[in-house]
């Protein structure tokens, strides 16, 4: 396998701000986390396989850090033109199907996943 460099962001890097809406229209930012002693951010979407494989365990594991204060938050910023299972609507489904606890925001313009240097769903970045 050829060695490929790692896109991501320096470790120490603060976690880059975002202003994203949830299927709701409620807008998120990074400041809605400040208080929490951790934070995970990660991109997903519907659609990808790897994601559908683990996202009961996502949500099992969010639930169970959760009541220790860690926060976490999941962004979608996949082309909803390209992949319409991974439109708001259907995200708002598959949160309520897997009793997501966290926000599960939309990333239209994929701006904060070039932000996080994101390369691939699933992708967990913890700060």
């Amino acid at each position: 396998m050829p060695a490929v460099p790692s896109l991501m962001l320096p470790l120490g890097t603060p976690a880059p701000d975002f202003d994203l809406p949830d299927p709701s229209g409620r807008r998120w930012t990074l400041a809605d986390f400040a208080d929490a002693p951790g934070l995970v951010v990660m991109f997903l979407c519907n659609h990808c396989p790897f994601v559908v494989h683990i996202r009961e365990k996502l949500a099992e594991v969010a639930r169970e850090y959760g009541k220790k204060g860690i926060a976490f938050v999941a962004i979608n910023p996949n082309d909803i033109e390209s992949f319409p299972d991974d439109a708001p609507d259907k995200m708002a489904e598959v949160a309520r199907e897997f009793g997501f606890t966290f926000p599960y925001l939309f990333d239209e313009s994929q701006e904060t996943a070039k932000k996080y240097r994101a390369a691939c769903t699933p992708d967990f970045f913890f700060f």
